[in-house]
Order: C-alpha cells, then structure tokens, then sequence
C-alpha cells in the first residue's frame, strides 16, 4: 500500500513538474510573441510617428464604421445603384456600342486576307466617338506616347520586321538579338556612370524594372543578412510600382512623407525608420507625380552607413537626366530653380538604377533596363530551377519568351539617334518645360509649380481659394489635352515629351483660360474633380475609387 502511495506521489511530482515546464514554456513563448509585437509596433511607431500613426489609425477605425453604416439595405442599394452607373459610364466611355459594331468573339471559319485585315483595323480605329489611329499627334498629351518622328518609327518597324519571330530565351538560335540586348545594358550603363563591375538587365517596362529590383533586394536581404522579415522605405511620391512589387515579394513598405515644399522625401524620417529589416530604400530622380528629384546624395550616405540598397528610380528621368549636364540645363536659372543634383552610381550608396528605354529614349515600348553595381547583386534577381524535369530553367527576369524584336527595335534606335541627338532631344523637352514652369510662377497668380523639377515634368496646384486645381484640368480636357490628376495635394501634371514642343504657347494659352474658367464657372462634374475628389473627400474614398479602377479594368476587356 505504501509503495502504490510512493508511486502515485512520485507520478504527480512528475506530471506537476511537467505541467510547470509547460507552462514556463506557454509563458515564454507568449513574452516572446509579445515581444516580437512590441518590436515590430516600435519600428512601426519610429517610422511613422505619433501624428502618423494616429491620423492611420483614425482613418482605419472611420473605413471600418462607415463600412458598417454602408452594409444597411438602404445605403447598399444606392451605393449599388451610384456605383453601376459609374460602371457604365466607364463602359460607354471604352466599349463601342450600336447596331453596326461587328464583335469577332470566335475564331473565323476560314482566314482573312490582309486587305481585310486593313479594312477591319481602320474601323475599329474610328468605332469610338470622336477617335482616330492618329489623335495623339495633336501632342496634346501628358508623356504616354514619347514620340521620336516618323523616321524612326520606319527604323523600328524595319528592325521588329527582321526580328519579329525572334526570342531571347533561345540565345543559341538568335545570337544577334543576345549581342544587342548585351549592348544595350553597356550603353545604359555608361549614361549612368556605372563602374566596371556594374551590370543589369533589359525588362518589359518601368515596372518590371522596378518589381526585379525588390525581389532582388529581398532575396540579397535573406542570403547575406540573414532577414527573413524585410522592409524597405520609399517616399511618399514613389511610383506605385514599388508597393506593387512589394505585396508580390511580401515586403512591408514604409511610405515616408515629402516635404511640402521641395516635393523631397523627409531625410530625418528616412533615418529614423531604418532598422534591423530593412533592406531598401528608395529615392526617385525624377519621381512620376510632380517631376522632382530625392535628395540622393543623403540617401546614398544614409544606405552606406548601414549596409543597405538604395535604389533610385529613373524611369521617367531616362535618356533626360543623364543629358542635363552636357546641355547646361542641369544647374538651374538665374533664380536657382531646376537645379539637378547628383543621383546616379558617382554616388557611392547608389546599388542600382532602373531607366525606360521606351520613354525619352524613344525605342519601342516594352522596353526598360535595371541596373546593379555589382554583377553579383544581379544573380539574386534570376530565377534558376536545376530540377525541372523539362530541363534546367533559369531566367534574368519575370518573363521567359520575350519579344526579340523589341530589343532590335530598342539597339537600332539608340545606335540611329546616338549621344548628340539624345543631348539635342533633352534640350529642346527641358526648355519647353521651364517654360511652361515659368509661366505659372510668373504669369498666373493662382497657381503654383510644385518644388523645382529639373526635368521634364512639371505639375501645378491652387493657391487661390476659389480655384480647384482639378477644376483646371477638367477645363484643359475641355480644350483636348490629356493630363494627369494628382492627389495630396490637389494638383495636376504634364509630361513634356517632343510632341510637346511646338505646343507650349498653346498650352499657356490654354491653361490661363482654363483658369479663367475655373474660377468664374467650376461646374464639379469633371472626370478629375468627380474621381480624383471622391479619394479625399472620406476616409472610405479610396475604396470607391478603388472599385472604380477594378470596373475600369474589366471594361478592357469587355468585347
């Protein structure tokens, strides 16, 4: 009896003790997922501040109420009702309708010939009220078609003729599609003032280009440093490409306010938000919304000192920011505005650089380069699969099959135009800019130029209390000019490419009276104000623009 006692004694000890370790270990793993919160809530904290992360929170906390209010049967039904005529009207806008549209929805019976084929494409070309192949020569658009004449275009159309079945990915079948594509990355390079261990790679775009330089970073972030949580930082003004490229890598993204005043990222809330994840920062020369450049040359210092990339983002700066210096354009007027400052790979912390050929460099679009400091930076962005049962794979980038004949259209190009035509293009753009710049600094008392572009963008807002910035785009869409709606703060941009030369007094012309217009007649029903509104008006604005973009993108493909 006395020994089942000391049995059963001796069994409860272990169990009690069991049990303690069990709770030691439930206690320690919940103070370790505490800690880990806490930390991660601290660089969160750190890289917002206070003012920041409280102006999230409310707007968080104001999405979810006004959700809430939204799921009422009475508020769905006129949300739904507001929403798909908003649909509509976006369809009605892309989608051409009527008794005589002929939709090709299944394949023909038999195939048609190129006389046919010519008929049919010319059209669809004029389908669409008001349409036609050839409307953006008017050159009243803000950047999309970068223009070089139409002797280039017969340089392209020759080159994608010759190489229009071609395919980088059989290097052995079209070595002289490698050969070019080599030389392309070189010549890119050299623009770049890369060092001799640089190298990078051709993409299909900006944001490809700039999609490979986040996974690069990440997968470099995890090899050499051994973070399995990356982060990187990015200002505000940003391309969109780089949040896009980090929710497709996984990477959390702090977004860094500009100062109000020079457009330029917050150095000292770049600092404060780097820590022991971050992988990348990022500073853009010349940035998308209102066409200024990052202060680099601290980014670069601040990149050095704690071992991390930094990226600068050219792509809309292209074949126009590497010219500036040999045209003089690059220190500025008289009055110290458009100065360029040093942002390429002469600055120490720069470890890659992203520039669309496609742009000011006027190759064919689908065309981009990314550029690294070191070839070794470049393996983490290729994809290598040793075990494939189809053989070994391995690519530079996203795509596999990639069109050759973009590339010879890209090479012939640059070769045809060459550093004296890409200097002369620069030129011309940039004046044509400054002048439009000007003009609002000193023409027109309501608006104001954002920051001091050095380049080729130049974006304009409303100091007048009576004049709404979108107001005046809208009135410029009155007039036939395509330009671009910004948020935060309300303003609109154009990109100035060689169709935009002979049109600046035009577009001054224009631009006073859409003023004029604004401020005498706002109507409030513009396309700008309506959409680009509707994003600041409430905290759930964004989602409804959202839903509008989404609808925007199922009209194209509406057959």
């Amino acid at each position: 009896m006395s020994a089942v006692a000391s049995s059963s004694k001796s069994s409860l000890k272990q169990i009690a003790s069991l049990l303690l370790t069990l709770d030691g270990a439930k206690s320690a793993l919940f103070y370790y997922v505490l800690l880990v919160q806490i930390i991660k809530a601290h660089r969160h904290l750190r890289a917002r501040g206070t003012r920041m992360t409280m102006k999230e929170l409310y707007t968080w906390v104001s999405r979810q109420i006004i959700h809430v209010f939204l799921k009422l049967p009475s508020m769905q039904k006129k949300v739904s009702e507001q929403m798909g005529q908003a649909r509509l009207d976006i369809e009605n806008k892309l989608v051409p309708k009527g008794p005589d549209v002929v939709r090709h929805l299944t394949l023909p019976n038999e195939g048609k010939s190129l006389e046919w084929l010519i008929k049919e494409m010319e059209i669809m070309d004029t389908e669409m009220p008001g349409s036609s192949i050839d409307a953006w020569k008017k050159g009243k658009l803000s950047g999309a078609v970068y223009h070089g004449g139409d002797e280039l275009s017969s340089i392209i159309i020759t080159a994608y003729s010759r190489y229009c079945v071609s395919n980088p990915l059989h290097p052995e079948v079209f070595p002289a599609v490698r050969k070019m594509e080599a030389e392309i990355v070189s010549m890119v390079l050299k623009m770049y003032c890369a060092p001799d261990s640089a190298a990078g790679t051709m993409t299909s775009g900006g944001t490809e280009s700039i999609v490979m330089a986040v996974k690069t970073y990440r997968d470099w972030a995890r090899a050499v440093k051994g973070i399995t949580h990356p982060e990187m930082i990015i200002p505000s003004s940003a391309h969109a490409a780089f949040d896009k490229g980090a929710e497709y890598m996984g990477v959390k993204v702090h977004s860094i306010p500009v100062d109000s005043y020079t457009r330029r990222v917050d150095i000292k809330r770049v600092r404060r938000a780097i820590n022991a994840n971050t992988m990348l920062i990022v500073g853009s020369c010349i940035n998308f919304p209102d066409g200024n450049q990052d202060d680099i040359q601290s980014l670069s210092v601040l990149a050095k000192k704690h071992n991390i990339g930094l990226h600068v983002d050219c792509c809309l700066g292209s074949f126009i920011v590497p010219f500036l210096d040999s045209t003089g354009l690059s220190k500025g007027d008289e009055k110290g505005r458009y100065k360029l400052e040093p942002f390429d790979f002469r600055l120490d912390g720069v470890t890659s650089i992203s520039c669309d050929t496609h742009k000011y460099g006027f190759a064919p679009k689908g065309t981009s380069v990314i550029m690294y400091r070191t070839a070794e930076l470049r393996r983490h962005q290729y994809y290598v699969n040793p075990t494939w049962s189809g053989g070994v794979y391995a690519s530079p980038s996203l795509s596999g099959s990639r069109p050759g004949a973009l590339i010879a259209g890209c090479w012939a190009v640059m070769q045809h135009i060459g550093s004296e035509g890409y200097k002369n293009s620069c030129a011309a753009i940039v004046k044509a800019t400054r002048q439009i710049a000007d003009a609002i600094h000193d023409d027109i008392p309501e608006l104001y130029v954002l920051g001091n572009p050095p380049a080729s963008v130049v974006a304009f807002g409303s100091k007048h209390p009576k004049v709404d910035a979108l107001e005046v785009g809208d009135a410029m869409s009155k007039r036939g000019w395509h330009l671009n709606a910004l948020n935060d703060p309300k303003s609109v941009h154009i990109a100035c490419t060689k169709l935009t030369v002979p049109l600046v007094d035009q577009f001054i012309a224009d631009l006073k009276d859409s003023v004029r217009e604004a401020k005498l007649t706002p109507s409030g029903k513009g396309t700008m104000v309506a959409v680009y509104g509707l994003g600041s008006s409430s905290a759930v604005g964004p989602s409804m623009v959202g839903q509008l973009a989404s609808a925007f993108i199922d009209a194209l493909y509406k057959a």
